[in-house]
């Protein structure tokens, strides 16, 4: 399963080791004039000097509403010499979405399920009372909302240890993913590597979370620790790098409704 979704996660994976080594190679000079949008067959592109954008397989890039085709001409219009994909998240996504194609949409789905059956929420801290009490704050509230939405329930366990989940709560969870379309999938899939939590991800694409709200709890345990040894420098640099990756997906889930 991870070797079919390696091209579905590349563009978060690592993602600011790959920023540092793109900023180490010489970026393509901008090569267009202008940038534009149009439509064919109800599918919106973005248009370069008229030609439309492809993904790095050659794939034309096809949006399913205007307003994300929008933003992802924005990026491209934002270039001034250089083109920087580090600053390009939209592209990046919606290039990770097209180049996989529909045929990569059920095993995305079948990730989630598995990241929601081993999920961030589940394993708390034993000490110290501080964290364990932040860890209640920020991640017993989404358990509680998938209870009394869904009537799934889950098991918690301090440490690492493994646990089994009840098969009816993750079947219920397996229900929502199955609605998901090839964007929302893919959104969700980048959000859930990012966060560590698909329970998250998938709370946040069912309206039921705030972003902010999701971005907080995913960074607990991190913020915890830059509270008592102080902030590492490259750590927030990736982080921040994440950020952007995160907000590319949250947008597409404002644009799109979860079926897209």
């Amino acid at each position: 399963m991870r070797e079919i979704l390696k091209e579905a996660e590349a563009h978060i994976q690592d993602g600011y080791g790959r920023a540092q080594e793109h900023a180490k190679q010489p970026l393509p000079k901008r090569f267009y004039k202008e940038v534009s949008t149009d439509e064919v067959g109800g599918k919106h592109r973005v248009l370069l000097d008229g030609k439309p954008i492809k993904t790095p397989g050659k794939k034309t890039v096809e949006f399913p509403d205007p307003k994300l085709a929008q933003l992802v001409a924005d990026e491209w219009a934002a270039a001034e010499e250089k083109i920087d994909p580090s600053k390009m998240p939209l592209t990046r996504l919606c290039n990770t979405i097209v180049e996989s194609g529909e045929e990569h949409l059920q095993p995305v789905r079948a990730e989630l399920l598995k990241y929601a059956g081993s999920d961030l929420l589940f394993y708390r801290a034993d000490g110290p009372d501080s964290l364990v009490a932040l860890q209640r704050q920020h991640w017993d509230a989404p358990l509680e909302m998938f209870e009394r939405e869904y009537g799934a329930k889950f098991e918690l366990v301090g440490g690492v240890m493994h646990v089994m989940q009840p098969q009816e709560s993750l079947d219920k969870i397996d229900a929502l993913v199955q609605r998901y379309g090839l964007f929302s999938a893919f959104a969700a899939m980048s959000i859930t590597s990012i966060t560590g939590s698909a329970l998250l991800a998938i709370g946040l694409r069912e309206g039921h979370f705030e972003s902010e709200q999701v971005w907080t709890a995913a960074y607990v345990d991190e913020n915890y620790q830059a509270s008592q040894w102080g902030e590492d420098e490259q750590a927030m640099a990736a982080r921040a790098f994440k950020r952007q990756d995160y907000d590319a997906a949250v947008r597409l889930f404002e644009l799109l409704n979860p079926e897209v």
